[in-house]
């Protein structure tokens, strides 16, 4: 099965097609067969909604299970950082991995789990940062640029 999905893969037609399954007032469902028919659940049809509306937008869908497991150099792309620099985050416990012969390797829901706090810490330092600036009288809710 290929997991990624551009969005050159549907053509114009197929897209206004999605389109109206998703202002569809009735969830769609799925017809074996056999003419089965099985209604998407309601978490699933949404799920693929989102889908639709990022690849209208031309932006590429990967789908991974969170327990796929990661090479460093993928971690890292993942990241956005350096390789080096996510071998330093597992040597130090910031990220759980393990073993395969002498390869580490990373559970991809560790990684996302380890994103996530990185991700709430930096916005929660931002606003700390935020409240200072505003609290000292620096902050000018007016002012809009330079356009130069």
């Amino acid at each position: 099965m290929e997991r990624r999905l551009e969005s050159s893969s549907l053509d114009e037609h197929q897209m206004e097609e999605l389109e109206t399954l998703l202002k569809s007032e009735k969830l769609p469902a799925l017809i074996d067969s056999s003419g089965n028919r099985t209604e998407l659940p309601k978490p699933i049809f949404e799920m693929l909604s989102d889908i639709v509306q990022h690849v209208k937008k031309g932006h590429s869908i990967f789908m991974i299970p969170e327990d796929e497991t990661l090479t460093t150099q993928a971690a890292a792309n993942f990241l956005g950082g350096s390789r080096q620099h996510l071998v330093d985050l597992l040597e130090e416990g910031e990220v759980d991995f393990h073993y395969v012969g002498t390869h580490r390797r990373v559970y991809f829901h560790d990684l996302k789990a380890y994103a996530d706090k990185r991700n709430s810490k930096r916005k929660e330092t931002l606003d700390e940062l935020f409240e200072k600036i505003t609290d000292a009288g620096k902050y000018d809710a007016s002012y809009q640029g330079d356009d130069s």
